[in-house]
């Protein structure tokens, strides 16, 4: 391309332009300077003309409109040579012709306006394949390209022009991403941006009808009929039009809960967009045989596409080849199911088999949903499961299964869908399943397998010896597998050793038989061929439950320092004795770590080892628990009286470090905690839950919490541990407290206190105490609450608890607020932050914000309250602290309401029901629909404000609380 007044510039680097936001340019890394309103008008005009030219006179319009300034002209040429300098060495850009300009962007020069184009053009392509998620995205990446308003600052007729039509754009934009997610299933958390948007604009229809479906798909049928009422008023009054045709039908059908309109099953639950889970294991290279089954299962899976979901359940002994049949199948069958693949072993061989609703809940995490959307109970999380498989096709494999009742909540239910079972129980009471019962390999699939792992040229020497060992292991090919790792390992060895090995060793090996004793005989093979410091590890890591363990838990539980102990592990996966589950992290095949604990049983001796090593392994995970807790809550008293513990614990450089190691070890933590209770080690027990609360306030990991707490409880009342049993019962009554169960919570408290006091336990009283003055405050008996927290403010005091101490006064703050008392609220707060900020509080000044913030704003300090809720609001979503991420949008939300912007308000509320909508409880909620209510309403949507409120009134008359008389004040003071 040659430039009429300039140089190509062929090699200068690509420039980029930007109108959705203030006008910019780039040219590769250097930021172009804007230059005055005018120039940056100019370049605008001319961006968005896409090369055409404009004449001299369109400009000057185009800039100054019917009163252009005398010298525009000269003006123009002025601004066009600036434009032309700034580009340099890229002169050619800005083109001279017939008295007019235009520019002529190169191959690698980008507008954002059209990345825009090519974005939407994706989205519709892919929309129109049915891939609705990746649609869903793409459309939210052409949004994203906005940088607040369009052609930001620039002046003139003509850009005012076009901010309208890119304002309108935009919109459209946004009503199709809307209405990609509600197809999806994304309705629940649509809902708090098209509350925005239809107050932003209340008379867009589409809007109207967007929010009236993800309402009603959420269970909130009320509301969805009252924004309808809402927006006919509205329409009527400015417009004098009735609603158009498409908004009245939805009405109607939502009156007549038209069946269609639920897209997902369950409309009170939060979908998440969909993506493709790919969790299937690896499949082995060396599959060997099983053709006739692998037709079998692979025809029965290629019926998902009829009108019922199809299920096999592989049967057989352990070690036979069901998970490794299953995941071969798996594989093949890839391609038809486009939608994604989920995995789980659910332990059905040990002690402990997994819990439906874990799995469930891991499940609906790899199909998008977030933890917030999670919720608690097994038959809603089933209910979630189904609704985000609809109209989807997934294969999911469990694997390792107990019996029928551990999978039944587990099956997607819908056509499109398919699952694969294995077990070691035939599972003939699973309703339509498909069985298959899978014995052991031919002799020819076994010897075939063994020559693939050992090489053809030692077996094909020794053909007989070869058969005599497959033979030995009963066919089975994972006793096979190990057999024949040992013999690969050991290049000195014929196969004729080992085939003697095994009979010297096992004297009826001649008799073995398919079945568990001849999978023990073959671990015993391989257990048999480990060193000292192999043989010790393997018996020792097979007595810690959880679904794997970390190097540095591994450490401690061999007593031994962390690269020595990753070398064992590893050392023992080489072996095939135990996996990799993930980089630093460990697991056994469960019949494997059967068999490893069965050998620690009969080969640890003494058996204090035993004991000794569960005991390092709980003492580190309560060291570092402890660490975690102590770096949220710095100088916190509480772990001084925690049981005392030998070894240091990890330590994290920064709080997030701490919180994720929190979160990846829960699982194992908890599994620590039953046993350790099991064991009559219930003191080490209960501190590790207590340091571990923040698992609890997740909602992620509440109900497994609370099952280890009970745990606890057993052991301590069994022992009659007052101290322990109080403690325990103070966790408890923390976790109804937090799930709303207020009732519950004050007994479990009062318990604990008596407990506490009986045991001399200062962290019961204390914490027992202020649980009991919390929860008093929410039943809005302050008198008692002040009673109580008072109480539990000498106890920290006398402990010498400065943070717990601060915490007290916060809470002291809300009950003064309460009770009108404002000026000593905001100076208990005040003092509460001041003591947070000395000893360096993390996780607790978060909290102090919050209680700073509710009394500054409610002392009409919006503007200092605000900061607070916003800095306590990161810190929260940071931590994944659901519960204080919930209330601290609330909090917003109602002081958005007394600054007047009930808009911004109604947006909040919305964002808080999402993440209080299963933790909480129904007095939270009913405290929020109020607030809701209220800024729907300074919206001018009545209508759905009184929806809001009916709902509010029903949940605090069900309470018995008083602020039942507020609602009903709000309802009578408003006409429809």
């Amino acid at each position: 391309m040659v430039d009429l007044e300039g140089t190509t510039g062929e090699h200068a680097p690509a420039l980029e332009f930007a109108v959705l936001g203030p006008v910019r340019a780039r040219q590769g890394e250097r930021e172009l300077p804007p230059g005055s309103p005018q120039q940056r008008a100019l370049l605008a005009a001319l961006l968005l003309r896409r090369g055409r030219i404009a004449t001299a006179q369109e400009l000057v319009d185009a800039l100054w409109g019917e009163e252009p300034p005398q010298q525009a002209v000269a003006a123009l040429r002025t601004y066009a040579s600036r434009l032309r300098k700034s580009f340099a060495p890229r002169t050619d850009v800005l083109v001279s012709q017939f008295g007019g300009y235009a520019l002529r962007l190169g191959p690698r020069d980008r507008l954002d306006l059209d990345r825009v184009g090519e974005l939407t053009t994706a989205a519709e392509k892919t929309l129109a394949a049915g891939n609705l998620v990746e649609a869903h995205g793409l459309y939210g990446q052409a949004l994203e390209l906005w940088d607040g308003e369009a052609l930001g600052g620039v002046p003139g007729p003509e850009a005012e022009m076009q901010r309208t039509k890119l304002a309108d754009r935009r919109l459209a934009l946004l009503e199709q991403r809307l209405d990609v997610g509600l197809q999806a299933g994304m309705h629940a958390e649509s809902v708090s941006e098209l509350t925005a948007l239809t107050t932003a604009h209340p008379l867009r229809e589409r809007l109207r009808e967007l929010l009236m479906l993800a309402l009603y798909r959420s269970g909130r049928q009320a509301e969805a009929l009252a924004v309808y009422a809402d927006a006919r008023r509205l329409l009527i009054e400015e417009l004098g039009v009735e609603p158009r045709a498409e908004l009245a039908d939805l009405q109607n059908r939502i009156l007549n809960a038209d069946a269609s309109l639920n897209h997902v099953q369950e409309p009170s639950t939060t979908a998440a967009p969909q993506v493709r889970p790919a969790q299937l294991p690896a499949a082995v290279s060396d599959f060997t045989g099983r053709a006739a089954f692998v037709a079998e299962l692979g025809a029965q899976l290629a019926t998902a596409g009829g009108r019922v979901m199809a299920v096999s359940a592989v049967a057989g002994i352990g070690g036979v080849g069901k998970t490794t049949l299953a995941v071969q199948v798996a594989h093949a069958a890839r391609e038809d199911f486009p939608d994604g693949q989920l995995y789980v072993d659910l332990q059905g061989a040990g002690s402990a088999p997994a819990d439906p609703g874990a799995v469930l809940g891991s499940f609906l995490r790899a199909l998008g949903a977030a933890d917030s959307a999670i919720p608690e109970g097994l038959a809603e999380r089933a209910a979630l499961y189904r609704s985000l498989l609809d109209g989807r096709r997934v294969l999911t494999l469990l694997d390792n299964a107990r019996d029928a009742a551990q999978v039944r909540h587990l099956l997607p239910g819908t056509a499109g869908c398919a699952t694969l079972i294995t077990s070691r129980a035939r599972m003939v009471d699973l309703a339509g399943a498909h069985l298959v019962d899978l014995d052991v390999m031919s002799p020819e699939e076994a010897l075939t397998l063994f020559t693939r792992i050992v090489g053809p040229e030692r077996v094909g020497a020794e053909r007989q010896a070869a058969m005599d060992v497959v033979a030995a292991c009963g066919f089975l090919p994972l006793a096979i597998r190990i057999a024949a790792s040992r013999l690969a390992a050991r290049r000195t060895w014929t196969v004729s050793v080992l085939a003697r090995k095994l009979s010297d060793e096992r004297r009826r090996l001649d008799e073995l038989q398919a079945g568990d004793q001849a999978v023990k005989a073959t671990f015993e093979l391989g257990y048999g061929q480990l060193e000292g410091e192999q043989a010790r590890a393997f018996r020792l890591l097979g007595l810690a439950d959880g679904p794997d363990i970390s190097v540095h838990a591994a450490a401690a539980l061999l007593d031994r320092d962390p690269e020595t102990a990753e070398s064992l592990l590893e050392s023992l996966v080489d072996t095939s004795l135990l996996e990799s589950a993930a980089p630093g992290r460990y697991r056994f095949h469960d019949l494997v770590r059967l068999f490893a604990r069965a050998c620690a049983e009969r080969d640890e001796q003494p058996p204090a080892e035993r004991e000794a090593a569960l005991g390092r392994l709980l003492d580190f995970y309560l060291a570092t628990a402890s660490g975690v807790y102590s770096w949220e809550r710095p100088a916190e008293r509480t772990v001084a009286h925690f049981a005392p513990t030998t070894h240091p614990g990890l330590r994290f450089d920064r709080h997030t470090a701490a919180f994720d190691w929190l979160f990846a070890e829960a699982d194992c933590l908890l599994s620590c905690v039953r046993r350790a209770a099991e064991r009559g080690s219930q003191r080490h027990a209960v501190d590790l839950l207590v340091a571990t609360q923040d698992l609890a306030e997740s909602g992620a990991f509440s109900r497994q919490y609370e099952q280890a707490t009970r745990k606890v409880l057993e052991a301590a009342q069994a022992a009659g541990d007052r101290l322990v049993e109080g403690r325990a019962r103070m966790l408890l009554s923390h976790g109804h407290s937090v799930a709303g169960r207020f009732e519950e919570a004050d007994s479990e408290a009062e318990r604990a206190l008596l407990l506490g006091d009986a045991a001399g336990d200062i962290v019961t009283r204390c914490h027992a105490l202020n649980d009991r003055g919390i929860i008093a405050f929410y039943q809005e008996r302050y008198a008692d609450a002040e009673r109580f927290l008072t109480e539990a403010l000498t106890a920290f005091r006398e402990d010498g608890n400065r943070p717990s101490e601060a915490s007290l006064l916060s809470n002291l703050s809300r009950v003064h607020l309460d009770t009108g008392r404002l000026r000593s609220a905001v100076s208990l707060a005040e003092e509460a932050h001041a003591i947070h900020r000395e000893v360096g509080s993390t996780l607790r000044l978060a909290n102090a914000d919050y209680a700073l913030g509710l009394a500054l704003a409610r002392s009409d300090r919006h503007g200092e309250a605000l900061g607070q809720f916003t800095r306590a609001l990161a810190f929260f979503e940071e931590n994944r602290q659901r519960l204080w991420v919930g209330m601290t949008l609330f909090r917003l939300a109602e002081t958005y309401l007394d600054t007047g912007e009930p808009a911004e308000a109604a947006g909040l509320a919305e964002r808080a029901l999402a993440e209080l909508r299963d933790i909480g409880g129904p007095w939270r909620r009913a405290n929020v629909l109020t607030a809701l209510g209220r800024a729907l309403e300074g919206t001018g949507q009545t209508v759905r404000a009184r929806a809001c409120w009916e709902q509010a009134l029903d949940a605090f008359e069900k309470l018995g609380s008083q602020r039942a008389t507020e609602v009903r004040n709000l309802l009578a003071a408003t006409t429809v």
